[in-house]
């Protein structure tokens, strides 16, 4: 028997079928690329809630479960066991690195770190204290037109050139954007530092190199603080067919350049519904001030006629807890014992997840800390400015882009994005 799916008109009697297509994870999907020709009518699905828009062997995430696999490999094995580098080399290509692939990857990604000098004069004609974010896609765009001749790749060499050279600029890009902000001189990258370590370094040292001392009075940057900051970026790397990865793949639809398609990207998860939200977290932990009011909050939270809402909890997919955030939690108490933090806003933190881990509210709800929750609180922890939040998300995230603009643009039946719409004006 077919695998089919018939659908009947009831105005008509007529029915029309449609092919049932099977993945190997998650649920199967009709066809329905012949739905407009064979019933003259549109689908209609806002925000794309029950749509797959394209195909992909990249990402899986079960919402039901809290499952979330990089390529088939399970997130949780992944961050205790590999460093966010092999994250990146194993989306690029499938598999993971040996130990020899290993090194050449972040030898050759330290060395592609730097930035045209072209590229850093750009930073100078924005305002001086614009957001890290709004610099940093701009600059992310403006890079197209220093390796223009990514807009024609053939062959899988170039593939990875192109993916490892925006993988491994934009922590400088981003390093750049926050220092710009703030008025303080550039820090090249090093190239006896690690991935991570080299970003915290840009971050944070004086002009010639040094490091600030840390509350600790050390000056060096503490392994705990490289591994958190790596399994961050970790966790950011994919996350299947988000809004900012839908709008890449949507300009890549179109045949741009794809460090534009990164730029559009790094745009959309801006929002505070996306990539924002981690800074919205902290700014609302700040605005509730004082242990003593968050039971306030919380039943403003739950209050139907007020427009107050709780960040950090809750996820589009996941209907259960979001395992990125089960990861983040064992971090961040893991942080609160080995730097010793007990911050205000932590205090602030662990009791509203108390609450709404044992509040029937929220439980009903399914309203779960979501990986937001946790980030916000771990950067703070790690003093990381709270604008450099979603670029930092962008870092973790760009390898998920380009792996997903490469898989799109090798796929031979693609067509420009054009989604139809429901008319009901005049």
């Amino acid at each position: 028997m077919k695998n089919s799916f018939t659908m009947v008109n009831n105005q008509t009697d007529e029915s029309f079928e449609f092919d049932i297509l099977d993945g190997t994870r998650g649920p199967s999907v009709v066809d329905i690329s012949t739905f407009y020709a064979k019933t003259k009518m549109f689908t209609y699905d806002p925000g794309f809630t029950s749509t797959a828009s394209c195909e992909s062997n990249i990402t899986f995430i079960d919402g039901e479960k809290g499952e979330l696999r990089y390529r088939g490999l399970e997130i949780g094995e992944l961050t205790s066991k590999h460093n966010y580098l092999d994250i990146c080399y194993l989306l690029l290509n499938s598999e993971l690195p040996t130990h020899e692939q290993s090194l050449a990857f972040d030898l050759e990604l330290r060395h592609r770190s730097f930035i045209h000098e072209g590229l850093r004069n750009l930073f100078h004609a924005f305002p001086s204290d614009a957001h890290p974010m709004a610099t940093l896609s701009s600059a992310t765009s403006a890079l197209s037109s220093f390796y223009f001749d990514h807009l024609v790749i053939k062959d899988e060499k170039e593939f990875q050139e192109m993916a490892r050279r925006i993988i491994a600029k934009m922590p400088t890009i981003a390093a750049f954007a926050y220092r710009h902000s703030i008025g303080a001189p550039f820090i090249q990258p090093d190239i006896s530092r690690s991935f991570t370590e080299n970003f915290l370094y840009m971050l944070r040292a004086y002009p010639e190199g040094k490091m600030h001392m840390t509350p600790h009075g050390e000056e060096k940057i503490r392994a705990i603080e490289i591994k958190a900051l790596d399994t961050i970026f970790t966790l950011h790397a994919d996350h299947e067919q988000n809004a900012s990865t839908t709008t890449v793949r949507n300009v890549a639809s179109t045949g741009a350049h794809p460090y534009v398609a990164i730029s559009s990207g790094i745009s959309a998860l801006w929002g505070r519904a996306h990539g924002g939200a981690n800074e919205s977290v902290i700014s609302q932990l700040e605005m509730i001030g004082n242990v003593e009011n968050v039971d306030k909050f919380i039943l403003r939270a739950k209050d139907p006629d007020d427009d107050f809402k709780l960040m950090g909890f809750g996820h589009r997919v996941y209907k259960n807890f979001d395992p990125r955030a089960k990861i983040l939690k064992e971090l961040q108490d893991q942080l609160k014992d080995e730097l010793n933090l007990d911050s205000n806003l932590m205090a602030i933190a662990n009791k509203i997840e108390q609450i709404a881990l044992n509040d029937e509210y929220f439980i009903s709800r399914k309203l779960y800390p979501n990986i937001d929750f946790y980030s916000g609180v771990i950067l703070t922890a790690l003093q990381i400015p709270k604008s450099m939040f979603t670029p930092v998300f962008v870092i973790g995230r760009t390898v998920g882009w380009i792996t997903q603009w490469i898989e799109y643009k090798k796929e031979t039946k693609t067509k420009i994005s054009r989604p139809r719409q429901l008319y009901r004006g005049k």
